[in-house]
């Protein structure tokens, strides 16, 4: 076989083998042991940092930006950003608050993401419990999440929200 074809062959069983790294990779993970180098990856976080994220969209039904200015803006203590003008015209609008910002994007036709969610992590957690509690949006909280305390909420439209605060210990 020449040498070109062998390397042909090389490279057809090349994702195998990629895979079988992959499956001992997990199967070391699973027991404990150190992860094994990546150099793929390592070769990636060399040319490419992640950020912050930049922001949260979640869909909205047609006509339902009133409902988003009263719960993010006035619940959640959110402002209002202008959207350019050319985003404008598909309707939905956008908030920031703090770090935080969500764009709401009318989508037809909707339907509420129910396990899909953002994480939003806030301090003073407590005080917000109370407050959507108290313009009648349900609290259910959950302490599965180590180091944290969190509950989840939902939006006018039934889009499942987290909120998320460390443990102080």
């Amino acid at each position: 076989m020449t040498g070109r074809g062998r390397l042909d062959l090389r490279r057809r069983d090349l994702p195998a083998v990629e895979l079988e790294i992959a499956r001992h990779r997990r199967l070391l993970r699973q027991q404990g042991d150190p992860p094994v180098p990546d150099h793929h990856r390592d070769e990636i976080a060399a040319h490419v940092a992640l950020l912050p994220i930049h922001h949260v969209q979640l869909a909205i039904p047609r006509d339902g930006e009133p409902q988003c200015r009263a719960f993010w803006g006035e619940v959640l203590g959110m402002h209002e950003l202008d959207k350019p003008p050319v985003l404008a015209a598909r309707g939905g609008c956008w908030f920031r608050g703090g770090d935080l910002e969500v764009h709401l994007g009318v989508e037809d036709p909707f339907v509420p993401a129910r396990k899909a969610h953002p994480g939003l992590l806030v301090d003073g957690l407590r005080a917000l419990a109370r407050r959507l509690e108290q313009a009648g949006y349900p609290v259910t909280w959950d302490a599965e999440f180590p180091g944290h305390d969190r509950f989840y909420s939902a939006d006018p439209f039934g889009n499942r929200l987290e909120f998320l605060q460390p443990h102080g210990d």
